[in-house]
């Protein structure tokens, strides 16, 4: 119900309240007004009855007097009867309306208002604080982690939780403050503050996002939450509470961004980039179905002999009017926006289909995105890409990044064991940055490690980078598990991996990810493509994977 159709309401009922009030009461009036005309009737007849004892005999115009006067009594019973049955109903009615008009602005849960109430609320404040040579700081707060709650401890948990948050943010909040809850684990509240000390509202912020951060002990469940927090403010051209409502959750965005438990005043460049990365997501929706996204071959070498071991595959945007664009700027906007499967599986059918005639002797490495890896059905839908395209699952080498492992071994297990099961081998990338490295190694049936690139980059002009390559050349020659070294790019890096006993690497000293093209060309220069030297990969499947991709 609106605030306009609560007035009208509310306006309807007090007329059909006066006008009750006022049949009642000129019931009441009209019988007064009779009993006060016939009262000195009723002394000359009260005097005769007394006068001729009780078992005199009335007149008959003195029994038609008492009748009256015993109806004219009932009268005025009914009447004060009707109208304190007629104030009871009105009350209610009153105290339901109150309710409902309430129920219409307060969210029931948190006690705060609901979006519309706040913003009208806000609007109003706006205007009273321009008067007062004020600004407006809207500050939208959102849980971080709460999803875990409802998840992990049912809903009724969560709403706990939610009213001991609500409790943390209104005791952060002045009495000046508008604070609502928008939606779900999100609230909003609009502060008046002087623009010259904006500090005051950073205190604010601060506390409710230290407040948040620590345990809520709530009916027995202990949650661990923590808030990200984005503000705007009026004074920088921005006086609706929608638009301060738009920047400051761009603002919040980009504190999530950050790394989460933090808050971040909007800023012009924030709108930028979200509008880049809405661009990003359109050409992703746009791209991948009709084949702009294409597999880049990485050469992977034995340091050794130089002898080309295979490939990995690495993803390129072919934009039709931006050209080339690199992995960097795509990748975090696909994960985010739930298309990393899809552009992957695009890019696998591509490369399985391309690579499948080169020499048997080399493997493609793959990487796996952490949300890819929280699909239970990643593993068949991997081996269904095989078949289609008739790729070896033995030329496969599927490489899984330690960060990800983190977040759900039982199903990572899972999924590696379907994999090993098929004949395709397993690497772990990025080794070494992760949080539990042994633990994984002994958890699951890796085939090779990767060291990551910041260590190798820096392997000759950093001690501590150089030890961490040698302990790990080390670890990985005792549990006879072969080493990758990626990013190798000079002879005096590749001198001193071999040196340390690591025989396969990768790297700009070796080439840069190149097209199917150029790398077909290297492979006929090398002997390394099947009797039709150099010919093209079959031009109709590659096709047929641009459009099933």
């Amino acid at each position: 119900m609106s605030d306009q159709q609560g007035e009208l309401h509310s306006a309807d009922g007090a007329m059909t309240r006066a006008r009750r009030d006022l049949v009642v009461g000129g019931v009441l009036i009209a019988a007064l007004v009779v009993l006060a005309l016939s009262g000195w009737r009723f002394i000359g007849f009260a005097e005769r009855l007394l006068g001729h004892g009780s078992n005199a005999q009335l007149a008959a115009g003195d029994r038609l007097l008492l009748s009256g006067l015993l109806l004219n009594l009932a009268l005025i019973l009914f009447g004060w009867r009707r109208y304190r049955d007629l104030a009871a109903a009105t009350t209610q009615h009153d105290l339901a309306a109150a309710r409902a008009m309430t129920l219409a602005r307060i969210d029931e849960l948190t006690g705060f208002l609901n979006r519309r109430a706040m913003a009208s609320d806000g609007e109003a404040l706006i205007t009273q604080a321009r008067r007062q040579g004020k600004a407006i700081a809207l500050l939208i707060i959102d849980l971080d982690h709460f999803k875990a709650v409802n998840e992990v401890h049912g809903h009724l948990a969560g709403d706990t939780v939610l009213r001991a948050a609500t409790d943390i943010i209104r005791r952060a909040l002045p009495a000046s403050a508008v604070a609502g809850r928008l939606d779900g684990d999100e609230f909003a509240a609009l502060l008046p503050f002087d623009p010259r000390h904006a500090g005051a509202i950073d205190s604010i912020a601060d506390y409710i996002v230290s407040a948040l951060a620590q345990p809520l002990i709530a009916r027995g469940v202990t949650a661990h939450i923590g808030a990200s927090i984005g503000i705007a403010r009026s004074d920088e051209d921005c006086q609706t509470v929608e638009a301060l409502l738009r920047r400051a959750n761009i603002a919040m965005q980009a504190a999530k961004g950050s790394g989460r438990g933090r808050h971040a005043w909007f800023d012009t460049s924030m709108e930028r980039e979200l509008i880049s990365r809405n661009l990003i997501e359109a050409g992703l929706r746009e791209g991948i179905p009709i084949g702009q996204f294409v597999p880049y071959y990485e050469p992977q070498v034995d340091l050794e002999t130089n002898a080309l071991l295979g490939f990995e595959v690495l993803a390129r945007w072919e934009h039709p009017t931006r050209g080339v664009i690199a992995p960097d700027n795509f990748i975090p906007v696909a994960e985010e926006c739930g298309l990393i499967s899809e552009l992957s599986i695009a890019v696998m059918r591509r490369a399985f289909v391309e690579a499948r005639d080169w020499a048997p002797t080399l493997s493609l490495s793959v990487n796996i995105s952490p949300a890819q890896l929280r699909d239970p059905w990643l593993a068949q839908k991997i081996v269904k890409l095989l078949v289609e395209t008739g790729f070896p699952a033995n030329r496969l080498e599927i490489e899984i990044t330690e960060s990800s492992l983190f977040q759900n071994l039982p199903l990572a297990q899972s999924i590696v064991g379907s994999l090993k099961n098929q004949g395709i081998r397993l690497a772990l990338d990025d080794f070494g940055t992760g949080y539990s490295s042994l633990a994984h190694l002994r958890a699951l049936p890796f085939d090779r490690i990767k060291i990551d690139r910041s260590f190798v980059t820096s392997i000759n002009k950093d001690p501590e980078s150089a030890a961490i390559v040698n302990a790990i050349s080390k670890l990985g020659e005792s549990l006879n598990l072969p080493i990758t070294a990626e990013g190798i790019e000079d002879g005096d890096i590749r001198d001193r991996l071999r040196d340390m006993g690591c025989h396969k690497g990768q790297g700009w000293h070796f080439g840069k990810p190149m097209t199917v093209t150029a790398t077909r060309r290297m492979l006929a220069e090398r002997g390394l493509l099947p009797s039709a030297r150099g010919s093209a990969a079959p031009v109709d499947e590659i096709r047929s994977a641009r459009r099933t991709g």
